[in-house]
């Protein structure tokens, strides 16, 4: 099957692999793994920031930045169908005790006008608090469109005179580092904290980052054995990580100029692709503008060797490029899709 799921069925390269067998390890729990320090050390810089702490999950780590950026009881502001409101479960309200105050973005994005009317300074010294501000980039919902330095800039700065703390679920940041042209430390110096996913395009078997102050990374310490992420000789899979920021970061370009043919492809062919969404490795398809319910369309897909995921939006699929596709792999989906859903190149 050309597996366009998720950037997240990456399998360790061979390179990735030989680093792996050749880890310097301790035991994680002492702050004594050479090959975790390293990578955190690498992080850090890469991010703008003073320090990093490795976790299993991105999902982990995006908990415990909120939860050290609040009190329970607080308001968390993020936008509608950003990762850390849709697909973690619940997580704001269950670790950190956060009410969700939503909001409806264009692109996954919003500006300056939205953050106020959802921070106003309550009548009463009992309101509820906003004290947590939560961006997505690139946004997963919308396709993996990227956050512009010139939009987050004056938002960020406007959080700030609000007396927001500032979270950035960049779980695929390097993504949109790539693919605007932006130092990765530009976008995430802007930000308290900062997550970065290794197992999505950077093709790592498993683990995040949390990068922030040396202060808040020092709390976050005590989080994570809380959360039970605490490990023992995980230099084994931090190597991984270092090899990744090494060897995997200028390659993403790769993953979205596929990502781009594959959708012009598609669209020649009468497939329903807004090519402008098409910023770094995610194409979608609204396949209800072919008659088609999504379940349908996937197992069709599936049949034709073909794999798409769902997305939270009833009526478009999504197709995901990364470093186990070539372009003959791109080739035959661009073949085999259209064939498999009915599409008709308009006259």
């Amino acid at each position: 099957m050309i597996d366009l799921r998720s950037d997240t069925a990456t399998r360790p390269t061979d390179g990735m692999r030989a680093a792996i067998a050749a880890a310097e390890v301790g035991d994680e729990q002492r702050r004594e793994d050479p090959s975790v320090n390293l990578l955190q050390e690498r992080a850090a810089a890469l991010l703008g920031q003073e320090a990093a702490l490795f976790f299993p999950t991105a999902t982990m780590a995006n908990q415990i930045a909120l939860k050290l950026h609040s009190r329970p009881g607080d308001v968390l502001v993020a936008e509608r169908h950003a990762h850390v409101v849709i697909y973690e479960y619940g997580g704001a309200a269950a670790h950190a005790g956060l009410m969700i105050e939503a909001i409806d973005g264009r692109h996954g994005r919003f500006g300056v006008t939205e953050l106020d009317a959802v921070t106003m300074p309550g009548t009463k010294s009992a309101d509820q608090r906003p004290a947590v501000l939560a961006l997505e980039n690139t946004h997963n919902s919308s396709g993996g469109r990227c956050w512009p330095l010139a939009e987050l800039e004056p938002l960020t700065a406007a959080a700030r005179e609000r007396r927001l703390r500032i979270h950035l679920d960049g779980a695929r940041l390097l993504n949109a580092a790539v693919a605007t042209g932006v130092v990765p430390a530009q976008i995430g110096r802007l930000f308290d904290t900062v997550t970065l996913c290794l197992s999505k395009g950077l093709g790592c078997p498993l683990g995040a980052l949390l990068a922030g102050s040396t202060e808040t990374i020092e709390r976050a310490w005590r989080e994570k054995h809380l959360f039970g992420g605490a490990m023992r000789q995980a230099g084994i899979v931090a190597a991984a990580g270092v090899y990744a920021l090494e060897h995997h970061v200028d390659r993403l370009a790769d993953d979205h100029g596929r990502a781009r043919r594959l959708a012009e492809g598609w669209h020649a062919a009468g497939l329903p692709v807004d090519l402008e969404q098409v910023e770094t490795n995610f194409v979608q398809l609204d396949v209800g503008a072919l008659g088609l319910g999504r379940d349908e369309a996937l197992a069709r897909l599936r049949e034709a060797g073909v794999g798409l995921s769902s997305t939270i939006h009833p009526t478009v699929v999504r197709a995901v490029t990364h470093l186990d596709l070539d372009d003959g792999a791109i080739d035959r989906a661009i073949e085999l899709a259209p064939q498999a859903l009915g599409a008709r190149v308009a006259a």
